[in-house]
């Protein structure tokens, strides 16, 4: 197993760049494993302040060209030039890998630290990408592990306990710049208008939190129809294309979540508000923005996006931050132990079988020459209790180096002492048992 990563993420770039570099996303996986044979799996993990892309790659050896493989499927989609989208990524690799998914998961990395909805969007991107069935073993273990270290942490720790997240921290700055004549309570949307542009679970999250606050009158539009769909389930009001502009002109509160390509523009805002006389918050959360910048130039119109959150997100209490990174890092370790440790597998099976093969051999001798006498067959167990003994001090080993991290070296043991070469350490499967042999060489008991 090698897993590596790239990150782009709001922690180094812009979220413009960002969003461009995210265009097709979901299509990358599917389409670099089908067609790299360097890479057995990847995980995209796209959310609307990073974008990030996991993978398996066959060895070592074929690191560079699975990356390579995944900047030029990236480049395609988003249209980027290779190089730009090349320097975008850091690549991570190693124990890297781990940790920083763990501390992604667990809110560590969020632009609002803390926040709880990035374990569900690494969830849905492990469940997206099973579907896919671009997903492969080590990844399903690695991303399985990342959602149960961000559940120890939510359930360890203080972090995420005020509830922050985009959405909520984005409400209460709104809040803050219309003043108490439009928002009478603090952080109370009572009595307030709000049309929400999409129906993803971004939008979701935005509506409970408009509810939670207060608001009876959402509306929601969808360019591509769902509206209906969403609100079904939900109290508010589907618009369509017709119902739109009358809602955009009653509102107090514009929240973009949809990425769509049907941007809102400056003019059109400008002609719907014209003999509306409050004045109107747009939220643009949406990665690719769902309304013109200009908006922002306009009378009347305040416009708070990503970056405006970002720059205004609380910091979460040291003690808190300092209690869920030791719980991160303490998974990533131990993640890390167990994965050296199934890596060693395929060595141990491969002493094993050699071992065994040896004793076979030797027992055959004893057969031709002495029959199925009660001296040789008391002669086989002792030979056979003898190699399993034998064998339990290397096992014991490979487990030691492997969780120390110097599984090398006992794969260079195994070459040099016996001519056993394990190119490629990987989880071992199940294999036929060689006579009298169980799955544990060394035997316990008389």
């Amino acid at each position: 197993m090698v897993l590596f990563s790239l990150v782009a993420s709001h922690a180094d770039i812009d979220l413009e760049t960002v969003a461009r570099l995210s265009a097709g996303a979901s299509e990358v996986p599917v389409h670099v494993v089908n067609g790299t044979p360097e890479i057995v799996g990847a995980i995209a993990l796209a959310t609307c302040n990073r974008y990030e892309i996991y993978a398996e790659a066959r060895s070592e050896d074929d690191v560079e060209a699975a990356r390579s493989a995944i900047v030029t499927a990236i480049s395609e989609h988003s249209g980027l030039a290779e190089h730009t989208v090349s320097t975008a990524f850091e690549t991570r690799s190693g124990n890297a890998v781990t940790s920083h998914l763990f501390a992604v998961s667990s809110g560590l990395d969020s632009a609002v630290v803390g926040e709880r909805e990035i374990a569900g969007q690494v969830r849905r991107a492990l469940s997206g990408a099973q579907q896919d069935a671009s997903a492969s073993p080590a990844l399903v273990r690695l991303f399985q592990a990342a959602s149960k270290t961000a559940k120890d942490v939510g359930a360890q720790t203080a972090l995420g306990s005020r509830g922050l997240s985009i959405v909520s921290v984005a409400l209460d700055l709104a809040a803050e710049i219309t003043g108490s004549s439009q928002l009478p309570h603090a952080g109370s949307y009572a009595g307030t208008k709000a049309v929400i542009f999409g129906t993803g679970a971004y939008a979701g999250a935005t509506m409970a939190k408009l509810s939670e606050r207060g608001c009876t009158d959402i509306s929601v539009f969808s360019s591509s129809g769902r509206a209906e769909a969403f609100v079904a389930s939900r109290s508010g009001t589907a618009l369509d294309e017709a119902s739109l502009a009358d809602a955009i002109a009653q509102a107090d509160v514009l929240i973009g979540c949809s990425g769509s390509d049907n941007r809102v523009e400056a003019a059109d805002i400008e002609r719907l508000r014209s003999s509306s006389p409050g004045n109107l918050v747009i939220l643009d959360l949406a990665l690719t923005h769902d309304f013109d910048p200009a908006v922002a130039d306009l009378d009347n119109v305040d416009l708070l996006t990503l970056e405006s959150v970002r720059l205004a997100a609380p910091a979460e209490q040291a003690s808190s931050l300092a209690a869920a990174s030791h719980i991160v890092e303490a998974a990533a370790h131990n993640f890390a132990k167990a994965q050296s440790s199934r890596a060693m597998d395929a060595a141990i099976v491969a002493l094993r079988r050699h071992t065994m093969g040896v004793l076979e051999a030797e027992l055959e001798r004893v057969r031709s020459q002495h029959g199925c006498t009660a001296a040789a067959e008391e002669m086989e167990f002792a030979m056979r209790r003898m190699v399993k003994s034998l064998l339990h001090t290397p096992t014991v080993r490979a487990r030691e180096l492997a969780a120390a991290g110097d599984g090398d070296a006992y794969l260079a043991g195994l070459e040099a002492l016996f001519g056993i070469t394990v190119d490629a350490p990987v989880a071992a499967t199940p294999e036929a048992p060689t006579p009298a042999a169980t799955d544990c060489p060394v035997e316990h008991t008389a």
